[in-house]
């Protein structure tokens, strides 16, 4: 059984294919520049040449993109967006216009001139995946599943914070048991019951439309939380806290035998390390208050179960993942830096296959018994190539 995992970052996007037939550490794997990080050096050369440029397709993460798109018309170069792909800089139309992005019709884009540069803006690019892996002669026509993960702050009504809005959502999914449970896997969805406010997660579907096998989508940060917990040194721990540092957003989840006891959300550019281990220690004892972070121009903190975690006991670990986890690198708070199955990187990809297991329960048993360990069968990976 094959499932094509892709975690969508801001600088990177992070594709494993599980095969259960192989122990993890040898699934075959990409690491590559992100969706965001693409159309950024796109519209960085059509700056370059003089070019006007019209972005259509769907919504999808914005950040480099938008700043690509905004120095773009600093110079006085044309950016022409459909309604969709324009949402990508921000839900409000309106606010898109005012950076200077003309938005247009569907029909208006088709008439415009053929020296417009057109680029289609999508988080998920199954063909461009199985292009570059068949090039390695590796198939993906007989896939169980597809699992992608973006983050979405979700549709926020007109007038309201979209960091309240976000975090409404994360303790909605949250106190909404999930097989019983407040679990990680709550942040993810079959394609078909995506709620209608997460509109990134909706366009990752409207982007997979011709996919042959079915699809599963989550949240980034609960997916790599949730993928750093099979790091063989927390396999004992009862109770853990795991920080993902993120290149836009710092999430840091309390995890106990009940579920998630705590969380909150901050933006990793307004954190320095003193903060960051205060945020982690008020989070760790059950002082953290959803103002500390709000106020600060965070998302925000919520505590579910207010007994401290020990953590000034020498056996206890502040477990760090994610792409910017060096902002840690010197702390007192003896951080450890998750490895499961060997890769950080591919954390939030182990994340999704545990997603997937409870979302689509049909496919659980080889996935949990790949991620306990006791999967693969010591197949070597050159038995189970075949032509592409």
């Amino acid at each position: 059984m094959q499932i094509l995992t892709v975690d969508v970052g801001t600088g990177t996007q992070d594709i494993f294919l599980y095969d259960s037939r192989l122990d993890l550490e040898n699934g075959f794997k990409l690491v590559v520049p992100s969706p965001t990080m693409i159309v950024y050096r796109q519209l960085h050369e059509a700056t370059r040449r003089g070019e006007a440029v019209l972005l259509s397709g769907v919504t999808m993460g914005g950040g480099p993109s938008a700043w690509a798109a905004e120095n773009h018309l600093r110079t006085g170069l044309a950016v022409y967006a459909t309604p969709d792909a324009a949402r990508s800089f921000n839900d409000d139309l309106e606010a898109v216009a005012t950076m200077g992005v003309r938005v247009i019709s569907e029909d208006e884009a088709r008439r415009l001139p053929a020296s417009v540069l057109r680029l289609e803006l999508r988080d998920f690019n199954f063909a461009a995946i199985a292009r570059s892996l068949e090039q390695f002669n590796v198939s993906l026509k007989e896939l169980a599943a597809v699992a992608v993960a973006v983050f979405d702050h979700g549709n926020s009504p007109p007038g309201y914070s979209d960091r309240q809005f976000r975090f409404d959502y994360l303790d909605a999914r949250i106190r909404a048991p999930f097989l019983g449970q407040n679990r990680l896997s709550a942040f993810a969805y079959r394609a078909a019951d995506i709620p209608p406010i997460m509109t990134r997660l909706q366009a990752v579907v409207a982007s997979a439309r011709d996919l042959d096998a079915p699809l599963v989508v989550m949240d980034t940060a609960p997916a790599a939380v949730l993928g750093a917990t099979f790091d063989p040194r927390l396999a004992s721990r009862s109770r853990v806290m795991i920080a993902n540092v993120g290149n836009f957003h710092t999430l840091a989840f309390r995890l106990g035998p009940a579920g998630i006891e705590g969380v909150f959300e901050h933006h990793t550019g307004l954190l320095d390390l003193p903060r960051l281990e205060s945020l982690l220690r008020a989070l760790a004892d059950g002082s953290l208050t959803h103002a500390d972070v709000f106020d600060d121009h965070g998302h925000g903190a919520l505590i579910y179960n207010s007994q401290a975690l020990p953590f000034d006991n020498p056996d206890f670990d502040v477990v760090v993942t994610g792409p910017r986890r060096s902002l840690m690198r010197s702390s007192r708070l003896r951080p450890y830096f998750a490895v499961p199955f060997g890769d950080m990187m591919i954390a939030g990809c182990f994340g999704l296959l545990a997603a997937v297991a409870d979302v689509m329960p049909e496919l659980s048993e080889p996935i949990r018994a790949s991620l306990s360990g006791s999967g693969g069968s010591g197949t070597a990976p050159w038995d189970i190539l075949s032509p592409g």
